[in-house]
């Protein structure tokens, strides 16, 4: 197929796509506040703000800003509320545990990656740094910190919110969590293996892809073991309607094994078209699993929080639709310039523009469910994160598009900019969504409260300033080395050479970033080991001292503390 019958076929369906727009704006599909909108909510609770990271002077400044901003709770009937918030409280319990065991994972992981990508960052200007062992070389300890997020920090993270979010949203318990637990064990044990495979100079070859595919073989397994209780507990859902979050959270964990499965089959993939699949993987890795489930989160954790529904729901199914139809060939742009059919680069470049589509809708979603609600960022810990987080995937996602351009990527290809954008997605949405839903989610787990909120906010400055200075150092630095590889008349070490301040101010923010995940390991650490000041507030969901009580806690001791 040549390449002008790609464009015409993309203006057509572009143009179908805009009659088809019009056409749910003439039936009224984009109307605000549709009842599906509102399934998220208990009876009264629209209007009351849930802020389980909040102080109690916090929690109280933030339902004033709420009640100024014209949100009057709903009326309420006793009778709805108590057995909906008792369907809430079984769920929770039912996930604690096992949520729990994925959000420690995740923790874990995520120190041991902030480390090996620090060190991998020094070693990009001090070439000296840590030479001793062969697996400190800066080829395999980069490949370790990509690893242990891909596959550690990442996952583990997604896996723990999903698990406790999608009992709740079908209001339901969680069925079969030994199965989740199995699985994790399962999913720790091939990471620890194939890390230990790359640090010991074994390889695929293929970025995102190098753990071999014969320790593939536990990730699948284990993959299969997290997978089946979510299945379960959909299959015996107690809810009509599905919430936009459900279909967010499912089509990933269906997307995921896909691309997993076929990026990792051995003796199939060769030459150009290895290079094919795995700009395919890595790029669908992070847009059809990681960036569902941050943008699943989002559409549950922003609304009840400011106890209001989103501004139009069938925005957000348009957002979901437009992703899953989009989303599935960007990653072709990486080859520009490269041995691969010219149809194949134009056909990514322009899903690539598309992407703005699902990408406004989701923007302009969150802004005017925010409007008028901004103020509450002021008092929320755990929004700080979540809003933060939904505006840097509207700056990933509209900066890849651009990027994608020939004209652009010819400059920032094979550069830091590429580094930079990369972490722009995983790390300034996904890792900020994620940090927000933790702290929502963890003293609904522990029954317990974060015992330092001012680590909180420490933890939110640390990461933001350090990943500002990381960022706008390697966005500058990488498009200066682009430039100058492209000039003839200049030599290679010079467009080197001109990098090297850069690359230190990503080792200062990479600094300050390890720094704040510390703080926020030791706050997770203090929280699961109950240390630190017992306070009584808002945030607290059972009184019971048991982090995992037993399902025979009456509803009432729980709701007299609050749901």
């Amino acid at each position: 197929m040549s390449t002008i019958s790609i464009l015409l076929l993309t203006f057509v369906l572009s143009v179908t796509g805009l009659f088809v727009f019009i056409w749910s704006l003439r039936r009224h599909l984009f109307d605000a506040d549709p009842a599906a909108a509102k399934v998220i909510f208990s009876e009264g609770e629209i209007g009351k703000v849930e802020e389980p990271a909040a102080t109690p002077a916090q929690h109280q400044a933030l339902q004033n800003a709420v009640v100024q901003a014209h949100d009057a709770p709903a009326p309420v009937d006793a009778a709805t509320q108590a057995r909906e918030l008792a369907e809430r409280i079984r769920a929770d319990r039912s996930t604690a545990y096992v949520a729990f065991v994925f959000l420690s994972c995740a923790v874990a992981w995520l120190i041991l990656a902030s480390a090996a990508g620090l060190i991998s960052s020094i070693k990009l200007h001090q070439p000296d740094f840590l030479t001793a062992h062969a697996w400190l070389t800066f080829g395999r300890i980069r490949t370790l910190h990509l690893n242990m997020v891909a596959y550690g920090w990442a996952p583990m993270a997604a896996f723990g919110i999903a698990h406790w979010t999608l009992p709740r949203l079908l209001k339901t318990e969680l069925i079969g969590g030994r199965f989740a637990l199995l699985g994790a064990m399962l999913w720790n044990a091939a990471l620890i293996a194939g890390l230990g495979s790359v640090a010991a100079g074994f390889s695929d070859g293929l970025e995102w892809l190098e753990i071999p595919w014969q320790i593939d073989i536990l990730f699948v397994i284990g993959g299969a073991l997290i997978g089946l209780p979510l299945v379960f507990t959909l299959q015996n859902r107690k809810t009509e309607h599905l919430y936009v979050s459900i279909w967010y959270m499912g089509a990933a964990l269906f997307w995921f094994p896909i691309l997993f499965l076929v990026g990792n089959l051995p003796g199939v993939h060769f030459g150009v078209e290895q290079a094919t699949m795995n700009w395919w993987f890595g790029h669908n890795v992070l847009g059809l699993f990681y960036t569902p489930i941050a943008l699943a989160s989002v559409y549950y954790f922003l609304p009840k929080i400011i106890g209001r529904p989103i501004q139009s729901y069938n925005l957000s199914l348009l957002g979901f639709w437009a992703l899953a139809f989009f989303y599935g060939q960007v990653g072709g742009h990486h080859l520009v310039g490269g041995p691969v059919p010219g149809w194949l680069i134009t056909l990514s470049i322009v899903q690539s523009m598309m992407m703005i589509v699902p990408v406004l809708a989701f923007s302009v979603n969150q802004h005017l469910t925010m409007r008028g609600h901004f103020k509450t960022l002021l008092y929320s810990p755990t929004l700080r994160f979540i809003v933060l987080g939904g505006m840097m995937y509207t700056l990933s996602s509209v900066q890849g598009s651009f990027e994608a351009l020939r004209s652009i990527n010819t400059i920032t290809h094979f550069t830091h900019f590429t580094v930079a954008h990369a972490h722009l997605g995983l790390y300034g949405f996904f890792s900020l969504v994620m940090f927000g839903a933790i702290y929502f989610v963890m003293p609904r787990v522990m029954a317990w409260e974060w015992p330092y909120p001012r680590l909180i906010a420490l933890h939110f400055w640390l990461v933001v300033l350090g990943f500002g200075v990381y960022f706008v150092g390697l966005s500058i630095g990488g498009w200066l080395q682009g430039v100058a590889m492209l000039d003839a008349s200049r030599s290679f070490m010079e467009s080197v050479g001109v990098t090297i301040p850069y690359l230190k101010a990503r080792s200062i923010g990479g600094g300050l970033m390890t720094l704040g995940h510390l703080v926020f390991a030791f706050h997770f650490g203090a929280m699961a080991l109950r240390y630190g000041h017992k306070r009584v507030g808002p945030a607290l969901f059972r009184k019971q001292a048991d982090p995992f009580p037993a399902a025979g806690v009456s509803v009432a001791a729980d709701a007299a503390v609050g749901g």
